[in-house]
């Protein structure tokens, strides 16, 4: 399996994340010293033939969590800090300053998302502060706030499907689902019975989540029949998972990756699920993204200070290609 990698001395990665709109382009959200103190970057990054090469450095006052392209301007993006602000910025300018930066969360946000569905443009912010926010890209001031969750927010994200709809994952063990309309949560499901750090969407079926949690299990929810998992969890993992997410060309593969420093491969429609276990880094992984352009391809980022692109061997053989 080749691999390219970007080191970043004194970063830590949070997030990664590749661009919907070119190929070659991700960005990943940086934190100094683990994101317990000091500051943060957000590495603009490009993938070349040898290698990965830095297109521009970010620099932040507090860490950054999380990282969002825009899905309606190549060269925007959102990130979250630690400080409870959420800034906008331009990876083409050559200003060192943020587009913009609004100050709403009272603690960490720790995640945000663009919206992906058509003739819709928001970004949803989620925070320790137990909040959930929406917003449209202006980001003059949160469009509505969303409580309900009993716990720290570490994941937001938007149905590709449906219209003003996001899934969140908190502290408290529930995977929510949100209607911005009526600013209303419109199922709450008991989904572990540990803290549950991440969540995402089927690209293929607008039913389908899937949650990761501290109690190292990966959980595929239908949200018709919420009461149980679709299959038994996924386990593996020895240490709490980090961060769950769907592969855009599979409806039923998907990743994750965990403290215990490695990232899996599953596909949950199999009656043994797990495909491959990648173990190259040294520290906690805590961002994955599958590229959107280049089936297979995946993106990593750790706390070792390194950002990786490669291939799976369990994706390369074709099989899991396939759409819905």
């Amino acid at each position: 399996m080749k691999v390219k990698v970007f080191r970043s001395p004194g970063r830590h990665g949070y997030a990664v994340e590749g661009s919907p709109f070119i190929p070659t382009k991700l960005a990943c959200a940086t934190s100094q010293y683990y994101g317990i103190a000091g500051s943060g970057t957000l590495l603009i990054l490009e993938e070349t033939e040898s290698g990965i090469a830095l297109v521009k450095s970010c620099e932040w006052s507090d860490g950054l969590f999380d990282v969002a392209w825009s899905e309606t301007n190549e060269n925007v993006l959102a990130a979250g800090g630690g400080d409870g602000s959420l800034q906008l910025w331009d990876s083409s300018s050559n200003h060192s300053a943020p587009l913009r930066v609004v100050r709403e969360h009272t603690q960490e946000v720790y995640s945000v998302h663009w919206s992906q569905t058509r003739g819709e443009n928001l970004l949803v912010s989620g925070s320790w502060d137990q909040t959930a926010k929406v917003w449209d890209p202006t980001l003059s001031k949160s469009l509505t706030t969303l409580k309900g969750h009993e716990g720290v927010i570490y994941s937001t994200v938007w149905s590709p499907h449906i219209p003003g709809c996001f899934a969140s994952a908190s502290g408290d063990g529930t995977l929510r689902v949100w209607d911005v309309k009526s600013a209303a949560c419109r199922l709450a499901i008991p989904a572990h019975k540990s803290e549950i750090l991440s969540c995402d969407w089927c690209k293929y079926d607008e039913h389908i989540v899937v949650t990761g949690a501290v109690d190292c299990s990966v959980c595929v929810w239908d949200l018709r029949n919420p009461r149980q998992p679709v299959c038994p969890p996924l386990v593996g993992h020895s240490y709490a998972i980090r961060r769950v997410k769907f592969s855009p060309f599979s409806r039923t593969v998907l990743a994750s990756c965990s403290y215990d420093f490695t990232v899996r491969f599953w596909d949950y429609s199999r009656s043994q699920p797990l495909l491959e276990t990648v173990e190259h880094h040294s520290e906690f992984v805590c961002g994955i993204d599958f590229s959107l352009h280049i089936p297979n391809q995946v993106l990593d980022c750790s706390w070792d200070e390194t950002v990786k692109i490669y291939t799976p061997a369990c994706l390369t053989a074709g099989t899991h290609t396939a759409g819905p």
